[in-house]
C-alpha cells in the first residue's frame, strides 16, 4: 500500500489548490484510500461480527492501522476535524491515531475524552485499546484516569476502561486493585459485562490463585463468573487438567 507516498505527496502541492482546506483534503483523500481497500466479502464477515454498523466498508484493521499511522503523521488536526465518524472506519481511524500520535499527558487525555464516548461497538474498542502504548508509561497516571471511566453508566465506555486494564495493567503493582475493581464493576450491558468476564480470565491466567479466590468468594455476578469460566477453559494457556478444575466452578442455571 502507497498511502503514505501518495499523501505526503499531494499534500504538497494542495497549499494553494485547496487554498488553506487542508483538513478538507486529508479526509477525502483516507475516504479514496478506503474505497480502493474496501472488500465486500470481508465486510460481510465483519459484519456478522460487529451487527448494527450499517456503515461498514470492509476494508481490514492492518490497512486501517496503516492510514491512521500516516494520517496521524500527516494532519492529525484536518482529519479530526473532517472525518466522519458515523462511518466505521472513520471512527477507527480517528481513535487509532490517537496511540500512533507523539503528545503530552494532557493532550492524550484531551483526545480521549473525546474520542471514548463516540465508541459504539466492542471491534473499534478492542482495537483502539490496544493501540494505546503510551499507558505501559506513566502508569500511576493512566491508572486514575481510566477510573473515570470504570464509574461511567456507558456499556463501551466502561469496556474501554477495562480492555486498556487487561491490555496495560495485568501486573504485580495492579493485580490485587484490578481484581477488587473488576469483582465491583456496575454497569450491566452485555459487552461490559463481557469485557470483564475477559479481563478476570486473563488475570487467571497470569495470576491463578489469586483470581481463585474471587472466584471462590462468589465476587461476580452469575454471567460473568460463568463466562470467566469459558474464556478459561478456551485459552491455550490453561492445561486440560486446570479447565476441568475451574469448570467445577461454574454456577447452575447459566451457560
Amino acid at each position: 500500500m502507497n498511502f503514505s507516498k501518495n499523501i505526503k505527496m499531494n499534500l504538497k502541492t494542495a497549499d494553494g489548490q485547496f487554498r488553506g482546506k487542508k483538513e478538507t483534503f486529508i479526509a477525502d483523500e483516507v475516504r479514496k484510500q478506503l474505497i480502493g481497500q474496501a472488500d465486500p466479502i470481508y465486510r460481510e464477515f465483519q459484519s456478522s461480527l460487529v451487527p448494527g454498523m450499517g456503515t461498514m466498508m470492509g476494508v481490514r484493521v492492518p490497512v486501517l492501522r496503516t492510514i491512521a499511522k500516516e494520517t496521524a503523521k500527516t494532519d492529525y488536526e484536518g482529519f479530526v476535524e473532517k472525518s466522519d465518524v458515523t462511518v466505521y472506519e472513520e471512527l477507527m481511524i480517528r481513535g487509532m491515531m490517537i496511540g500512533y500520535r507523539h503528545s503530552s499527558i494532557e493532550e492524550y487525555q484531551r483526545e480521549l475524552d473525546c474520542f471514548v464516548p463516540l465508541i459504539n461497538n466492542w471491534a473499534i474498542c478492542d482495537c483502539c485499546c490496544s493501540t494505546y502504548h503510551f499507558m505501559k508509561k506513566n502508569q500511576d497516571v493512566w491508572y486514575s484516569y481510566l477510573e473515570k471511566w470504570l464509574k461511567s453508566d456507558r456499556e463501551y465506555e466502561v469496556r474501554f476502561a477495562v480492555v486498556c486494564l487487561l491490555d496495560y495493567f495485568i501486573k504485580d503493582c495492579y493485580i490485587d486493585r484490578i481484581l477488587s475493581i473488576l469483582s465491583s464493576v456496575q454497569q450491566g450491558d452485555y459487552y461490559a459485562k463481557m469485557s470483564v468476564a475477559w479481563a478476570v480470565s486473563v488475570c487467571y491466567v497470569r495470576y491463578p490463585e489469586k483470581t481463585e479466590k474471587l472466584f471462590r468468594e462468589e465476587r461476580l455476578d452469575d454471567f460473568t463468573h460463568n463466562k470467566a469460566i469459558q474464556k478459561i477453559r478456551e485459552s491455550n494457556r490453561v492445561s486440560k487438567e486446570e479447565k476441568k478444575r475451574v469448570n467445577t466452578w461454574k454456577r447452575k442455571g447459566e451457560s
